[in-house]
């Protein structure tokens, strides 16, 4: 996907931001799981990551490339560990769609390896556990109005719009020539509970929107968080909601998880997880266990639909069959969770 970026137009853009000039050297791809291209490269004395759309753009890419660089922009001076935004281009033209550089981030994505201290000690492993309730507890933490962010997101009726939003998602995946339909246990449940049990008072704030340990870089210096990274989904909204995410995927031994990381032993709890952002937020976490619930149903209801595009032949038959296990398994979950609240 390299040959997809046009470096010497890139290097012309950087050159009208004032940014060090000399040729782009060392071009490589960066993986990591996401669908947009990551490539680093040097450029002078500086250091650099670009992030763009994949060759193929989705509807949304070039708005949420804007997105995501405002977002990295205001985070700037905040408290939230992030990439640090060197220079963002809105432009079409320059490169095809919108884009963005930023600083490279020395950290590992804990569901790729491990680095070795965390290897080595179960007590990095734990630390690393609760940096990302520290990391969740940041993001609410900022004051999304004083930063520039106020209109990111339309934060009245978030809650009672989160249900109807992800079962009309669901319902439209009906339009995929093939697809049976869904075999989800517990969906018309797990819906109806929610609508029936949402919070009547939160205070609105910055979320990331796919909160979990597939979207943090972990530093190999010390343990902790160095950056959490893929800002596709952030908006305004709850930010209690980023918490259920990190619960709804965060491994319990009692089935499959939609996270994987090796070795688990040491990471912390769920409710240790819960009893850490509690230190570090004033919300009020009475309501957990519906965060969790709306997290597994919102999240199960994206996955589904790779499954769906599977049968009209837009996505590899395993890679549905797999995501689809996993919806089910989110669903169990939030079964489960709605048992124990």
């Amino acid at each position: 996907m390299t040959d997809s970026i046009d470096l010497a137009r890139l290097g012309g853009w950087m050159d009208e931001e004032g940014l060090p000039g000399g040729e782009i050297e060392g071009a490589e791809l960066l993986g990591g799981g996401t669908q947009n291209i990551l490539l680093r490269f040097t450029r002078g004395p500086g250091a650099y990551v670009l992030r763009h759309p994949p060759p193929h753009k989705r509807r949304n890419s070039d708005e949420t490339m804007r997105r995501e660089a405002r977002v990295l922009a205001a985070l700037a001076g905040t408290d939230v560990p992030h990439p640090r935004l060197i220079a963002a281009c809105g432009d079409e033209s320059v490169l095809g769609s919108a884009f963005y550089l930023m600083e490279p981030v020395d950290g590992a994505n804990p569901t790729v390896g491990l680095p070795q201290g965390y290897l080595d000690a179960a007590s990095w492993r734990h630390q690393l556990g609760l940096a990302m309730a520290d990391g969740a507890a940041s993001v609410g933490a900022v004051d999304h109005e004083a930063v520039g962010l106020a209109d990111l997101g339309r934060a009245e009726g978030y809650l009672e719009r989160q249900v109807a939003r992800w079962r009309a998602q669901l319902d439209s995946y009906a339009e995929l020539p093939g697809y049976p339909g869904p075999d989800i246990p517990g969906v018309d449940d797990v819906g109806a509970w929610l609508d029936a049990n949402r919070p009547t008072s939160w205070r609105p704030g910055l979320i990331h929107g796919d909160y979990h340990l597939a979207n943090v870089l972990c530093s190999p210096h010390r343990p902790g968080l160095a950056a959490i990274v893929d800002w596709e989904l952030t908006t305004i909204g709850d930010p209690l909601l980023d918490l259920g995410w990190l619960l709804a995927t965060w491994p319990d031994g009692e089935g499959p998880t939609t996270t994987n990381v090796q070795p688990w032993d040491g990471f912390p709890t769920a409710d240790e997880l819960v009893r850490r952002y509690s230190e570090r937020s004033d919300r009020d976490l009475s309501a957990v266990a519906w965060y969790e619930v709306l997290a597994c149903y919102k999240l199960g209801l994206i996955l589904e639909g790779t499954h769906a595009r599977a049968f009209a032949g837009l996505a590899p038959v395993e890679t549905g069959d797999m995501l689809h296990a996993s919806t089910v398994g989110l669903f169990r979950r939030a079964l489960a969770r709605i048992g124990r609240s």
